[in-house]
């Protein structure tokens, strides 16, 4: 599965790590030594006290307890969290903007030092980055999570199982992906909203999200081409990966206005993308294909010597956007926060604005 893309986890040994391990975990903790580290192999030692607490802004007066629903039930939070652990891919973004730096973060993409993307460093506050989980794609590392000793995990933007939930549950409030998406489906605007109540903070979060949302609404108005116009988001991993209308890439061309294919979803099924055969290539034909490749020469040439997909009007016209998978944008794009979305907006409009003018002759900006 490339890293624009998540695999479906299967149920690790760690998630089935019993109740006497996750006891034994609990009662060492505390002789562990304090420290903070972006490296997995520190991550069993607990940062201090100040990542979560001297770092964070104060939840509302009167915000706890609250209870949030989620796809394996609910879970109330009786006090306002000083030491989060996010499982959840994306959620360290809104944690982050919402004035606390979490104790530990699971690692996705980007290699930052405490998967914390440039666009959301400045919120550190001079605190030390999170200890970095990283993310060996068997589902959570519940030993080492418990040895941060949190009092909430958010994996709101996650594949989290049954089992691993429970674990997890054993000894902190676990908040896990909504019911009522796809797996890794959550909007981000519900994410940060979500995580917003379980801080306490659901006002500030509400805030954030006007923010961001006025931006969309900004670029909309600016480019009304986009609201004639279709798109999709695809990737070249083992022939065409197309991403579906519940994934958070897909949701930032819907966001700025353009349409989805209107079968995508029926092409897709109950998941966040999947791969096209070449008879569906059809989905590929829209006002604008924006494709996230891991290189802008020799992975384009690739897709242009398809004969199917060469043939296609969308690549004649040159209505095609271009995005490198690594680096800070691809990055950007692909995590789809509260935070990195502003950034993807500054490359992404000007992209999405020259593919959908009509005219071939333009050339879109690379990215």
């Amino acid at each position: 599965m490339p890293r624009t893309a998540r695999a479906s986890r299967p149920l690790s040994r760690l998630a089935r790590v019993t109740g006497l391990l996750v006891s034994a975990l609990l009662l060492t903790t505390t002789a562990v030594a304090c420290g903070s580290s972006g490296s997995d192999d520190d991550a069993s030692k607990a940062p201090p006290a100040s990542i979560g607490a001297d770092a964070s802004s104060p939840a509302t007066a009167g915000a706890f307890p609250v209870t949030i629903a989620h796809k394996y039930g609910s879970t109330t939070i009786t006090s306002a969290p000083k030491r989060i652990v996010t499982v959840g891919l994306t959620d360290q973004d809104a944690v982050l903007a919402l004035g606390t730096v979490p104790v530990g973060t699971t690692e996705w993409l980007g290699g930052y030092k405490g998967a914390i993307g440039p666009w959301a460093q400045d919120k550190l506050g001079g605190a030390p980055a999170p200890t970095v989980l990283k993310d060996p794609g068997t589902g959570p590392q519940v030993e080492k999570i418990a040895a941060l000793r949190p009092d909430l995990i958010l994996a709101v933007y996650s594949g989290l199982t049954k089992a691993q939930y429970d674990s997890l549950s054993k000894f902190a409030p676990v908040v896990a992906q909504p019911k009522e998406y796809n797996d890794f489906g959550v909007p981000w605007q519900q994410q940060t909203v979500e995580i917003g109540r379980a801080l306490g903070k659901t006002d500030e979060a509400q805030k954030l999200v006007a923010g961001v949302t006025a931006k969309f609404t900004a670029a909309k108005q600016a480019n009304p081409a986009f609201a004639k116009a279709t798109a999709v988001m695809a990737t070249p991993y083992e022939g065409t990966f197309v991403y579906g209308s519940q994934d958070p890439r897909s949701r930032l061309l819907s966001d700025l206005g353009l349409t989805l294919p209107k079968d995508l979803d029926k092409v897709i099924g109950d998941q966040f993308g999947a791969n096209i055969s070449k008879e569906r290539m059809d989905l590929l034909d829209q006002g604008v294909a924006v494709w996230i490749v891991p290189d802008l020469t020799s992975a384009v040439d690739k897709l242009h010597a398809d004969k199917v997909y060469g043939d296609l009007n969308v690549v004649k016209q040159g209505r095609e956007v271009f995005i490198k998978e690594t680096g800070d944008y691809g990055n950007a794009v692909s995590l789809s926060t509260v935070l990195s979305i502003p950034y993807v907006l500054d490359h992404l409009v000007p992209q999405l604005a020259a593919a959908v003018d009509g005219d071939p002759a333009t050339k879109v900006p690379a990215s």
